[in-house]
């Protein structure tokens, strides 16, 4: 029997049926089973390019976002350093920071042969050489100037003056004591008196007295002056009469003189710091322990809270009467800004309240060895204790980084404590010149 089939055939007008062979529907079904597969590898063709182009466009998407992703992070990150860096940005070409001191100020980076002048107290003052754990250097970071160069490392450059200045000394005083060699306050002052003269050579005389005018100089001496003193006292301790009250009273007239010749080099913006409580240091207690006698030589106890009044009231009147030569220059120089911090009364709520605050330890020093840890200083940090953040005091007189962040929080925000009058540094550094 014979069989026809239709193969459908396309006419440029409509499709019509047209009898086919056998043999014509084999040819045809070879024709059209050809064409499939030429239709099929065309079609595998155009999927694998289809999947070549988008797996390309895929990849190019995902670089495009990814970089836009970061380049919008980098955008908020800019954002963020440019809102962090704007109390920097507006004052670092206008104003710089310039530190005067003693060790309070200076761990021995600014004093030529520390180690081999005072090897007798601490050859480690401050846990940190690069005084990052002092309160000025911490105050420096809340103002936006961070890394203040000791004034021997900087090069003389007016960059290197621009950006602020260390001038202080580890033990430096304001009398001069004696024979001992340490850089007084008066050879600071020369030197702060050369970078202003550079400043007004280098810059014209209206920029130089406009920077100078709205920089900030923050002042810490005396503790060292009283430190000599204590030394040269056999018993260690200094009895409370009119020859030592006129000692106190002496050293706050010096340093009112300090602040007069600053405003002749026309510096209007002084912050000075007060003396910490040092009839609580751990040499004065073993001073005070090795001056009296002990029957019970198992109690080292009969200091209460670890202070002794008398040298206490000695440092008491030097910042009270400092104060009040401070509050009258107010008026004496309308225009200049003047800072009073009172570290002294900062500390001794610290030492009387110490769980507080967060520490455990107000007698005996972090790095030292013997009773108090004070018999010897701190020669090497690996003497130090495990638990610094607990102790008041580093080394033989001078506080930890944990009571120096402290009394630097409370003097930038006057909290937690009130210590600065009559405004907080953070008023001080935002007033307007």
């Amino acid at each position: 029997m014979n069989h026809q089939s239709y193969l459908l055939r396309l006419s440029p007008n409509r499709y019509t049926q047209t009898p086919c062979t056998e043999t014509q529907m084999l040819n045809a079904t070879l024709v059209s089973s050809s064409e499939m597969r030429a239709t099929q590898q065309n079609q595998s063709k155009m999927t694998t390019m289809k999947e070549t182009l988008s797996s390309k466009t895929t990849g190019l998407l995902l670089v495009h976002h990814l970089a836009l992703l970061v380049m919008g992070f980098m955008v908020l990150a800019q954002g963020k350093l440019k809102q962090a860096s704007s109390v920097q940005n507006c004052r670092n070409d206008s104003a710089a920071f310039y530190i005067l001191g003693d060790s309070s100020v200076d761990c021995g980076d600014n004093t030529l042969f520390y180690p081999l002048i005072h090897s007798y107290l601490s050859l480690y003052s401050c846990n940190g050489s690069d005084g990052s754990t002092l309160i000025p250097h911490l105050l420096a970071e809340k103002m936006g100037m961070p890394n203040i160069l000791p004034f021997y490392s900087q090069n003389g450059s007016i960059n290197g003056i621009q950006r602020g200045l260390n001038f202080g000394s580890a033990h430096a005083t304001i009398l001069n004591h004696g024979s001992q060699s340490y850089q007084s306050v008066n050879q600071q002052l020369r030197q702060v008196f050369d970078s202003m003269q550079l400043l007004q050579l280098q810059l014209s005389e209206d920029r130089a007295l406009s920077f100078i005018k709205s920089s900030i100089f923050y002042l810490s001496f005396g503790k060292d002056d009283f430190i000599e003193l204590f030394l040269r006292n056999a018993s260690g301790t200094a009895k409370q009469n009119n020859t030592d009250q006129e000692f106190s009273h002496i050293l706050a007239d010096q340093m009112v003189h300090v602040i007069r010749n600053l405003y002749d080099m026309n510096v209007r913006r002084i912050i000075c710091m007060g003396i910490l409580p040092l009839g609580c240091t751990p040499r004065v207690l073993l001073n005070q322990y090795n001056s009296t006698a002990h029957p019970n030589e198992d109690d080292d106890d009969d200091v209460p809270r670890g202070c002794v009044e008398e040298i206490n009231a000695q440092v008491l009147e030097y910042n009270r009467e400092l104060n009040e030569q401070i509050s009258e220059l107010h008026a004496e120089l309308p225009d200049a800004q003047l800072l009073f911090c009172d570290v002294y009364q900062g500390l001794a709520t610290i030492i009387n309240n110490p769980e507080q605050y967060g520490f455990e330890d107000v007698k005996n020093a972090c790095c030292g060895l013997g009773m108090y840890g004070a018999e010897i200083g701190c020669l090497s940090k690996d003497m130090a204790c495990d638990k610094e953040a607990s102790h008041v005091w580093w080394d033989l007189y001078n506080p930890t980084k944990a009571v120096n962040s402290l009394l630097a929080d409370s003097a930038w925000s006057s909290y937690p404590l009130r210590i600065c009058r009559p405004m907080s540094i953070q008023e001080f550094f935002s007033a307007s010149v």
